[in-house]
């Protein structure tokens, strides 16, 4: 049998499989090719968070890393939560812990804590309020200390500083795909396509942030070069945006700013793991329920916002 005949009937499986369950598909912008095919959802963090508090299916399939998994069985504690990919790890939420947050905490004791989504449950139950790449300038200017802990990605907590009086104390984490991307590249790929429109992620260092057109989460990207009447885009974030970008946008041209801008955590989802996933309904992602309850409290916080 041919790669294509094996992924096709594969495929297949999946969606009996996902019938039978009463499980729904959520899929990261940066999940390989094949699995933002099988999707019933494909966003960004926020808007997976969204579909995971309020979809009814009993079953939540979670294609992503371990952070999301955890997201959702936070939030839908009766509900049965899978992550194919057992080892998708995120390296930013492993660059604070708990105990760590919990010192900072008593340095800055009038501090509000802001964590960044891309956290372990245990970070978030010591948060106050939790943020996605899409929303975090929204969630700083929402509570009412005027100094606030931001945790773990500095870039992020520098890209808020812009928008608010309060004063951000950034924690040193970053991801390290957008981390990368330095200003000798931005110049050399506008130099390569002067015409195109540069779109980054806020999790890019500051200077990169200082060349761009625009700035915003995956999902904003992409609703970017939907609405833009401009044909040239390049794209300053993981590559595996591009395959949903040239599905949803044909008559653009997107470049990527990075060509090696590659997470290999997203990448570790396959057919066959989502497949084994719905048979075996392993692994499944919990989180204690003392941890949970202070967690959950954070990140309603953060959905309640207009």
């Amino acid at each position: 049998m041919d790669r294509l005949a094996g992924s096709a009937e594969i495929t297949a499986e999946i969606q009996r499989l996902k019938e039978e369950q009463d499980a729904i598909l959520l899929v990261h912008n940066y999940q390989p090719d094949e699995i933002q095919d099988i999707a019933d959802i494909t966003g960004d963090s926020l808007e997976l968070s969204r579909a995971a508090a309020t979809r009814e299916e009993g079953v939540i399939v979670f294609c992503g890393v371990d952070f999301m998994a955890e997201t959702a069985a936070i939030l839908s504690p009766e509900k049965t939560v899978l992550l194919p990919a057992e080892d998708a790890c995120c390296p930013m939420a492993q660059m604070i812990s708990a105990a760590e947050l919990r010192l900072a905490k008593e340095r800055h004791p009038d501090a509000a804590v802001v964590c960044y989504v891309n956290t372990s449950a245990e970070v978030k139950a010591e948060s106050d309020i939790c943020c996605t790449s899409s929303n975090a300038v929204k969630v700083v200017n929402s509570v009412k200390e005027d100094e606030i802990l931001f945790v773990p990605d500095r870039n992020l907590g520098r890209y808020a500083q812009r928008f608010t009086k309060k004063k951000v104390l950034p924690w040193e984490g970053f991801c390290i795909v957008h981390d990368r991307i330095t200003p000798a590249q931005v110049m050399a790929v506008k130099k390569a396509h002067p015409d195109a429109v540069l779109l980054v992620h806020p999790e890019c260092r500051p200077e990169v942030i200082d060349l761009a057109d625009h700035v915003a989460s995956t999902s904003g990207i992409i609703k970017e070069v939907k609405a833009s009447k401009k044909r040239e885009f390049i794209i300053g974030t993981e590559i595996g945006i591009l395959y949903r970008l040239k599905k949803e946008c044909p008559d653009k041209v997107c470049f990527p700013l990075d060509d090696k801008g590659v997470c290999r955590n997203m990448k570790k989802t396959s057919l066959e793991k989502v497949r084994d996933s719905l048979l075996t309904l392993r692994p499944r992602v919990t989180v204690p329920d003392d941890v949970a309850a202070r967690a959950r409290a954070a990140i309603e916080r953060m959905l309640a916002l207009p």
